[in-house]
């Protein structure tokens, strides 16, 4: 069956090794793009962080019990999609789909408790227009936060096309990308907690 998932469109669906080259380097140019734009809401953020108009700060708002629990399921959910990386290079098509489908789901409780996070804030009055810091916070987490939930929207996508077409160049290239966007987002949010909420409850 495996075998049947990773030949089937195959024959039907090819593509020039160069077209496939090509994508993936114009992800790599996206990636860097994203990069900048990580950097300067970092830096806006540290410029702002002890800007809080009178209002709570870090050390009064951030639950690190919670945070440590998003990172810990956030660097789960990269260990798993490398599992699903090396399920595809072993030709296993199920076992990918499987391990994408894990991988899903840990973005989607990462989500999850994000998302109580930031509707406790609002419970508090630490809405994004009450200072400066929080205006940062929200930025830089958020945006971290919606891209998350692109990858998850991408993953999913990308599970049913694998369900449909199997392992093909084209499926190759898009699973080794959306790997990569995945772990980016995890080397991101190691620098978010550190930044963030380490330095912050500090």
């Amino acid at each position: 069956m495996t075998n049947e998932l990773s030949g089937h469109g195959a024959a039907g669906h090819q593509e020039h090794p160069d077209a496939e080259e090509l994508r993936t380097f114009g992800f790599w140019i996206y990636l860097m793009t994203d990069i900048m734009i990580f950097g300067t809401f970092f830096a806006t953020y540290i410029v702002l962080r002890n800007s809080t108009n009178g209002g709570p700060g870090p050390a009064e708002l951030f639950e690190l019990g919670v945070v440590i629990a998003s990172t810990f399921i956030l660097l789960t959910s990269s260990y798993t999609c490398g599992l699903a990386v090396l399920a595809m290079q072993k030709g296993k098509a199920r076992a990918l789909i499987g391990w994408l489908g894990v991988t899903a789901l840990l973005g989607a409780a990462f989500i999850g408790l994000e998302v109580r996070e930031f509707a406790h804030f609002a419970n508090e009055g630490a809405t994004m227009g009450a200072s400066a810091f929080l205006s940062a916070f929200f930025t830089l987490v958020g945006t971290h936060g919606i891209h998350v939930t692109i990858g998850l929207g991408w993953m999913i996508a990308l599970t049913v096309q694998l369900a449909k077409k199997g392992i093909t160049p084209v499926t190759r290239r898009k699973v080794q990308v959306v790997s990569l966007f995945w772990h980016f987002l995890d080397v991101v949010w190691i620098f978010v907690f550190t930044v963030v909420y380490l330095m912050g409850v500090n």
